[in-house]
């Protein structure tokens, strides 16, 4: 049976954006469908309330499952198989790792924050 999965991002992140393009666009994973949180408020509440916060990483919908944080970016990652993009095939060999996606993740959150803040937007969706 072939998973359904829903990539979802903060879409004011320059780095998220530019991730979730290049997933939907060169990752050949056909059965995604990629939403930007801040355009899905109802969506984004409903998993804040399930404890899944976007402030704290993307999340990542399999059928029934919920991976988030670097545990959602590790799981995608496993399925990108020759992406048509260097950097997708580079971020996907990176980020297959568990050990290497736990250390590099806060990294990726404090990016992220500094991103925001610096472009005087809200690093909470909420």
């Amino acid at each position: 049976m072939n998973s359904n999965y829903t990539f979802i991002y903060d879409g004011e992140c320059p780095f998220c954006n530019h991730f979730a393009e290049l997933l939907e666009i060169r990752s050949k994973i056909t059965n995604i469908k990629i939403l930007d949180g801040r355009k899905n408020l109802t969506l984004i509440k409903s998993l804040i309330e399930k404890g899944y916060d976007l402030d704290k990483g993307a999340i990542l919908l399999k059928d029934e499952d919920i991976f988030h944080g670097a545990d959602a970016i590790n799981t995608i990652c496993k399925k990108i198989n020759n992406p048509s993009s260097n950097l997708l095939l580079l971020l996907s060999r990176v980020f297959k790792s568990n050990n290497r996606t736990k250390v590099i993740f806060p990294l990726l959150i404090r990016a992220r924050r500094f991103a925001l803040i610096s472009k005087g937007i809200s690093t909470s969706l909420v």
